[in-house]
């Protein structure tokens, strides 16, 4: 009877894990760039009271066992990399990968982070960098006088300098690709950093070597489905609740035989 007390409760804490990553997905359905969560979970030990295969008389075997489980825990939450939609914003610095591909950010540190947001602004200095002012990696600095700057799908970077007639190329994007993205560490501001699990970045210009494409003037949405998270959380809910509710029978049960009189 305990026991159906602690495989209830490890039932409740692996559901409300799940609604708090679902919680994550809908909180960031607008975020630019981001991918949604996926909760794993994973059963624990059993405690064998007959083993399968076991004979019980000369030309007798048992074809089954009795196995009784001890819950359920949360293994893995695992990004799920899929295309979000893509949203025209008319912003020549806002760009948006079509495929697969991260873009390079250089970090305060001298580390490098990789990120799917697309949302550039130009810093002081004219260099592409993000809302938090860290520069894109190989940076590119925008001529103070440039009038126009075109981004290629390939990841060229042109400018209109005023007086000249041809546009002039101030640099090239890379983007970096990873054999397990779903092992990239996500640190938070639209950033993920590299792991073991992830495995080294393989940086090539978008277009080549299964990198994707650049298109400009678009962003890349969530691509967090609200109604499929919504459905995830209302089973989530009523797996908590029907868990709650063993825990409340076998409560009901421990009070009968408490209360079994001679």
């Amino acid at each position: 009877m305990m026991r159906a007390l602690w495989t209830a409760g490890s039932g409740m804490v692996a559901q409300q894990g799940n609604i708090d990553v679902i919680s994550n997905n809908l909180s960031n359905v607008n975020t630019t760039g981001f991918k949604k969560s996926r909760t794993d979970f994973q059963d624990l030990m059993y405690q064998t009271i007959r083993q399968a295969g076991a004979t019980t008389g000369p030309d007798n075997q048992l074809p089954t066992g009795v196995q009784i489980g001890h819950g359920v825990r949360q293994v893995a939450t695992q990004k799920i990399y899929t295309q979000g939609s893509f949203q025209q914003t008319g912003n020549s610095l806002d760009m948006a990968i079509e495929g697969d591909g991260f873009y390079q950010i250089a970090m305060p540190d001298g580390t490098i982070a990789y990120s799917r947001d697309g949302s550039f602004k130009r810093d002081s200095q004219g260099r592409i960098c993000t809302s938090e002012g860290y520069a894109l990696e190989p940076q590119i600095a925008i001529p103070a006088e440039a009038t126009d700057v075109t981004i290629s799908a390939d990841g060229r970077v042109t400018a209109t300098i005023p007086g000249q007639t041809e546009p002039q190329e101030i640099g090239q994007i890379q983007l970096a690709r990873f054999v397990n993205s779903a092992g990239l560490d996500n640190i938070g501001r639209n950033l993920l950093k590299e792991t073991a699990a992830s495995g080294a970045p393989v940086v090539t210009n978008p277009g080549t070597d299964g990198s994707g494409t650049i298109v400009q003037k678009y962003l890349e949405m969530s691509n967090v489905q609200v109604v499929e998270e919504m459905v995830n959380m209302i089973v989530a809910q009523r797996a908590y609740e029907v868990n709650s509710k063993a825990i409340t029978t076998a409560d009901e049960m421990l009070g009968q035989a408490n209360n079994l009189k001679r």
